[in-house]
């Protein structure tokens, strides 16, 4: 990866970068809640679960996808895998949840990346003639700047760690050194996912993450949420 490369794809993974992601735990807030997680060896295993069962083999297998269709101009294959990722994000607030982190994420995008599939893509999705998931903007921003699918599947990842670590320093009193020993605890996980990732096609897509979607629809009927996912 050249300086630019590597600079544009820390950018879009930084936790600073407004796709909306410190809004939502992704069921972790139910969990909690219920008191199902309660310290950080909760929060590790909530975050396996979710990573080698959906972020991985669904998200991350779906951007790496999505940033090939990008660097071949193949606008009708991203939509493809748009639709694909809604059709297996079952409950209504993961689905919403990764729709609103899209839109967001390629309102930014069109604006900082002159690329006429993604500029397409982000014409569609303004229109509601898609419904943008964050997984297949942020390959197709990939896609468009260069980067390698197996880091971008390792930044998208770790970002997606990150987000959840975050929302669990604010629903648990855990500190953030052990939020930090969270996330080196995960590296081995994350690359290791990454690596499956980069050689699977969008016919390989595959999601088995159960507790964490009841959690999600729990979520919805709870009273009061600091979250909104």
């Amino acid at each position: 990866m050249t300086p630019d490369t590597t600079l544009s794809l820390l950018q879009f993974a930084d936790g600073l970068f407004p796709a909306g992601a410190y809004a939502h735990s992704f069921g972790l807030e139910a969990y909690v809640a219920r008191g199902a997680v309660v310290d950080a060896d909760d929060v590790e295993r909530m975050l396996r679960a979710y990573l080698q069962g959906s972020a991985g083999p669904t998200d991350a297998c779906a951007m790496v996808n999505a940033s090939r269709a990008a660097a071949d101009q193949n606008l009708d294959q991203c939509l493809q895998l748009d639709a694909v990722i809604d059709a297996m994000k079952a409950p209504s607030e993961l689905r919403d949840a990764s729709r609103q982190m899209g839109r967001q994420t390629a309102r930014i995008a069109a604006a900082l990346i002159d690329h006429p599939t993604l500029r397409q893509f982000a014409r569609l999705a303004d229109e509601d003639s898609t419904p943008c998931h964050h997984c297949v903007i942020f390959g197709i921003a990939g896609g468009a700047q260069g980067w390698p699918p197996h880091d971008a599947a390792a930044a998208y990842l770790y970002s997606t760690s990150a987000a959840i670590v975050g929302a669990a320093l604010r629903l648990l009193p855990l500190g953030q050194l052990k939020g930090q020993l969270i996330i080196r605890n995960l590296a081995p996980l994350i690359a290791a996912l990454a690596r499956e990732v980069t050689v699977k096609t969008a016919a390989q897509f595959e999601c088995f993450a159960p507790g964490i979607e009841i959690s999600s629809m729990r979520h919805a009927a709870m009273d009061g949420r600091l979250f909104r996912s």
